[in-house]
């Protein structure tokens, strides 16, 4: 059971029998009165945002959230499907629930599930992939105008900028935080 001198960004509590995430918080104490703590927060069901005040007497309970290792399936229209390896029960996240993650979504990769009463809610990505360039532009030597960089599409679908010795169907490690080339993997 949290306070509301507990909260603070970042925490996850239930408001009425759904997940919140704090987005922000600040601590406001009038010249008079008891100390307000103001919240920012999140639905990590629906995504709505919204402002609330709490006192200092209010009570919450930790949202029962729970990280599961999945392995990446299929996409079925616009569904993705996840297996649990250890019990082989499959779960689907929307489009939306996935994000920019499905930029670096390959069959068979191992990703972590955020469940809420073992509803999906979220998905965490390894930081680094290892994925194959579809397509890439040939570069001509001596080409400096365009800079040291090219554009490539990757397997999935998603375009990068990668250095110009890069070529279609090598395959190459992204940073899947911030989209960006890493390296070459033999």
């Amino acid at each position: 059971m949290y306070t509301a001198s507990d909260l603070r960004k970042g925490l996850r509590i239930k408001i009425d029998g759904d997940p919140y995430i704090v987005t922000e918080f600040n601590f406001v104490k009038p010249g008079k009165g008891q100390a307000l703590y103001r919240c920012k927060l999140k639905n990590m069901m629906t995504g709505s945002q919204f402002e609330r005040t709490f006192r200092s007497v209010d009570a919450f309970d930790p949202a029962d959230l729970e990280e599961k290792k999945m392995q990446y399936l299929y996409k079925e229209e616009d569904k993705y499907c996840f297996m649990d390896n250890n019990t082989y029960e499959q779960v689907y996240l929307t489009e939306e629930q996935i994000g920019d993650a499905k930029n670096f979504l390959l069959d068979n990769l191992e990703v972590e599930i955020l469940l809420f009463e073992n509803k999906p809610l979220d998905i965490s990505l390894p930081n680094f992939v290892d994925i194959i360039v579809a397509e890439a532009e040939p570069w001509a030597k001596g080409d400096t105008v365009s800079g040291n960089t090219k554009p490539v599409v990757l397997q999935t679908g998603y375009q990068i900028q990668v250095p110009p010795f890069i070529e279609a169907g090598e395959k190459i490690r992204v940073d899947t935080r911030s989209g960006e080339y890493l390296t070459r993997v033999k």
